[in-house]
């Protein structure tokens, strides 16, 4: 989080550094741009949402608490409007952002992996209690068609291919137990305040990828106010991860405002 800070901040005073640039050139070349349509977009908003399978497998008995964390974006977008009323467009982006949640959950025959509390490593099928964290930091790549329904309001939708900059899947289990190797496998016990941990990080996947789809209400001059939805389509584990038995897949909403030149 704290590396994500950094570059996000190097980032905002790098803007800031362009946007210093004499007001004479920058005219003049919004007015070419806007001339040949071309349009340039600087966003910043949150991501809200969570990691999960769809549907929701039998394993998982109930969702017991849901908590977004703080994910920001911050977005680079070119876009070139064609036609004669330059109505369709398309547009590639560049994102730096982060998707994170925190869930408590009630499972039966869960796949996992624990440290016990001699730090030795217990696999097998959980029953209780899970606490999960995902927080995810990714350079993402949206390439989307535009459709510009007026002057103020547009719409997106397009594919996504994000690269993983940090990696973040990790919790513990409570109040239930695990059976090893198997659903009929020895019986090992966490009750009261015992918890056992477990660290997924390495296994989620570097590449991932998915569809993309939102508007943009202009509502002003250059501001700009935008919401997109993104669905991830490959498991964010690696296709040799087997401990967890089904695929999860990263859902959210990004919201934001942001800046046409």
């Amino acid at each position: 989080m704290r590396q994500f800070l950094r570059i996000y901040i190097g980032i905002v005073f790098g803007l800031l550094a362009v946007m210093a640039y004499g007001q004479q050139e920058r005219n003049q070349a919004v007015v070419w741009s806007a001339k040949h349509g071309w349009e340039y977009v600087v966003k910043a908003g949150f991501n809200v949402g969570g990691t999960s399978p769809l549907p929701l497998p039998r394993e998982i008995r109930s969702i017991d608490s849901y908590n977004p964390l703080l994910c920001i974006s911050l977005e680079g977008d070119i876009k070139k409007w064609i036609g004669v009323d330059r109505r369709w467009g398309l547009m590639v982006g560049l994102r730096l952002e982060n998707k994170g949640m925190e869930t408590k959950a009630t499972v039966k025959n869960y796949g996992m992996e624990i440290i016990g509390n001699g730090g030795e490593k217990l696999r097998g099928h959980w029953t209780g209690g899970v606490q999960t964290k995902v927080e995810n930091a990714y350079f993402t790549m949206p390439l989307t068609a535009l459709y510009r329904l007026n002057q103020r309001v547009s719409f997106s939708a397009g594919p996504y291919f994000s690269v993983a900059t940090n990696r973040g899947f990790a919790g513990y289990v409570y109040e239930g137990y695990l059976r090893e190797i198997n659903p009929t496998g020895t019986k090992v016990e966490f009750t009261g305040d015992n918890q056992a941990s477990y660290d997924f990080s390495k296994d989620v996947r570097k590449f991932q990828w998915g569809l993309q789809a939102g508007t943009e209400w202009r509502a002003f001059q250059h501001l700009i106010v935008f919401a997109d939805l993104t669905w991830g389509l490959n498991d964010i584990f690696r296709s040799d991860f087997d401990t967890i038995t089904f695929g999860m897949y990263p859902i959210y909403l990004n919201v934001g405002f942001g800046y046409a030149f």
